[in-house]
């Protein structure tokens, strides 16, 4: 599928890039990780063919830079930082859709999942949408055709927990027919979405090793979480989990997404010294709960 072969990319005297030799396969979600400036985005922009570098990268046997409309038509690509685009979000829907042969219904379906009305905001301008509106078009676009490569650079920033469970949800669906490469610079925000981890530090790759997958990516958990007291900063951010108060102050109930646990309960770590107790239930298709913290 994808296939580093001595890659050297050099800005001025700076190697940003120091002989890569790297393979990925279909059905791998790969973790690249790494500091800022060890080359992450670098690797990314080198493999869809924006940089010129030596050696070789090709996907499914092409070069990104000689074959670009062929190749970028299978890449579903989300970007950290959201491109300035004054073009309006109905023309931006169809422009992409038009550049990869797939049906606009489609991304607004995606979009629509992910909380985000397209057709509402079709005549904004991109730029104008809030973080989290052009994270979820960005995402919509990126999924919302058959990729066979996705590309994802940081893809649940300025996502709320619904939406983050609901791209989970759909990344599950196409863990087997694609390949998955998502950017980050820390890892447990990340692992529980990958079975491969990669890490770069100073153009090069350090580490390179496969991870069980123990989560599934579509799962849910069922929370419930219990204070010593009530405490407004902690009512605070579990209000942004979308918990909600259950019949008291210090009672709070919500769900969070099966990949998100650990981020959950760094968040919960925080505020260790007001907890009384925490349950935790996966919930299974059937309607049943298994136990599971």
């Amino acid at each position: 599928m994808i296939e580093f072969s001595g890659v050297v990319k050099k800005f001025r005297r700076v190697d940003a890039l120091k002989d890569i030799n790297l393979s990925i396969q279909r059905g791998q979600q790969v973790a690249l990780v790494g500091s800022n400036g060890a080359g992450k985005t670098t690797l990314i922009r080198c493999l869809l063919g924006e940089y010129n570098c030596s050696g070789s990268v090709t996907i499914d046997g092409l070069n990104p830079r000689e074959h670009r409309q062929q190749v970028l038509s299978q890449v579903g690509f989300v970007p950290q930082l959201p491109p300035p685009l004054r073009m309006p979000v109905g023309h931006l829907v169809t422009f992409a859709a038009t550049l990869c042969g797939s049906d606009p219904a489609c991304i607004h379906q995606v979009a629509e999942q992910l909380g985000f009305d397209a057709e509402h905001y079709r005549h904004q301008p991109f730029v104008k949408l809030s973080g989290g509106q052009k994270q979820k078009l960005l995402i919509a676009i990126a999924l919302g055709r058959d990729s066979e490569l996705l590309v994802m650079d940081e893809p649940a920033a300025n996502l709320d927990p619904e939406a983050r469970h609901t791209l989970f949800s759909l990344l599950a669906q196409k863990q087997k027919s694609a390949a998955m490469l998502i950017s980050s610079h820390r890892l447990d925000e990340v692992a529980p979405l990958v079975n491969r981890v990669i890490e770069m530090d100073c153009g090069a790759i350090v580490l390179d090793d496969k991870v069980a997958e123990l989560v599934e990516l579509s799962s849910l958990l069922a929370c419930n979480i219990s204070m010593i007291r009530h405490e407004p900063a902690f009512a605070s951010a579990l209000s942004d989990w979308g918990f909600s108060a259950a019949g008291s102050t210090t009672e709070w109930t919500g769900m969070v997404a099966g990949p998100d646990r650990l981020r959950f309960l760094g968040m919960l770590s925080r505020y260790a010294g007001l907890l009384a107790g925490i349950e935790m239930n996966e919930v299974r298709e059937s309607g049943k709960r298994e136990d599971v913290a």
